[in-house]
């Protein structure tokens, strides 16, 4: 396998991304299926945004070709990345640029509820962010459902196990009984 694969999976706050990418790892690992996984809530983490980065987009990128080149030289070729609108096509030239013109794109985005969406955040926001975050949730659910491009995948999460839905984004890849 010459070209590199990334598999995006994105969201908006409290559908579970990390959790069914974590999810999706572990399949492919069952199956023995090389790949790397960034959470990339995280390439971009800086406080204060770098001067004339204030959406942390160029900082985001610098990281995921520093992070990839890593893995690539180590012979790795799929990637599973989770970030809220890695799906979007704006992002699409930065994983061009991080892992080749080549690579090839599965776009997933997980969807739920803003009901859904709430209740698991409630769950797992212990300090002061929670209504920052769901307010947020809610913009960026809007904003994926209006942009998502056509070919990408959504798969929704509401009532679901992360074990059944992490079998469906796994198979928008093709990674699994193949070379």
């Amino acid at each position: 396998m010459g070209h590199a694969e990334a598999l995006l999976i994105g969201g908006r706050a409290g559908v579970g991304k990390t959790t069914v990418g974590w999810e999706v790892s572990a399949r492919l690992r069952a199956a023995e299926v090389a790949h790397a996984v960034i959470d990339g809530d995280f390439m971009g983490q800086v406080h204060p945004a770098p001067d004339g980065d204030p959406h942390r987009t160029l900082i985001a990128e610098a990281n995921l070709t520093a992070v990839w080149g890593n893995y690539a030289a180590l012979g790795y070729r799929r990637l599973v990345y989770t970030n809220t609108v890695s799906v979007l096509d704006e992002t699409a030239g930065q994983f061009r640029r991080a892992m080749g013109a080549d690579v090839r794109i599965v776009r997933v985005l997980l969807t739920a509820s803003d009901e859904t969406a709430a209740s698991r955040l409630g769950g797992r926001e212990i300090g002061g962010e929670l209504e920052r975050e769901l307010a947020n949730s809610i913009l960026k659910a809007r904003l994926l459902d209006e942009r998502a491009p056509a070919d990408t995948m959504r798969v929704v999460t509401d009532g679901r196990s992360i074990v059944d839905v992490a079998a469906d984004v796994l198979a928008a890849t093709g990674w699994v009984n193949r070379p």
